[in-house]
């Protein structure tokens, strides 16, 4: 019986390298706006997810084809006389997101509705401008 065993020192270095999460320590991350963009006819549709921020607190920034969406959150003391916090797990702070679209926005004619932390951006697509034939003279 053969009780050898080959084995490569590389495949014992890079085993379960790509499984396992790498941890760096405790830091907080500040979470990200997730959207979901959709092309109609002549405008994108955007919803952006951004849960208990006030509408006063958020703004967006359209240019050419870049949208910016930028919010804050306010820390509220809530803290009672004779209470402790003993754990805060929410975000308090500024999040922001930018995307590029294919095609360049009419800045004139976005709409924005938020409603149960959600924000809906109506974007039209700016007309596209024709190439000009120049006649030269």
């Amino acid at each position: 019986m053969n009780g050898l065993v080959r084995r490569d020192p590389l495949d014992d270095f890079f085993r379960g390298f790509f499984v396992r999460p790498v941890d760096f320590g405790n830091q907080t991350d500040s979470p990200a706006v997730k959207i979901d963009v959709k092309e109609q006819d002549g405008a994108y549709v955007v919803h952006a997810e951004i849960p208990g921020v006030r509408k006063e607190d958020i703004t967006v920034a359209v240019d050419g084809p870049v949208v910016s969406i930028a919010a804050e959150r306010r820390e509220e003391s809530n803290v009672k006389e004779g209470e402790r916090v003993l754990r805060t797990e929410r975000y308090f702070g500024k999040v922001s997101r930018s995307f590029q679209l294919a095609q360049e926005i009419d800045e004139g004619k976005v709409v924005a509705r938020y409603a149960d932390g959600v924000l809906e951006l109506s974007l039209p697509k700016k007309a596209a401008t024709q190439a000009r034939r120049i006649t030269i003279q």
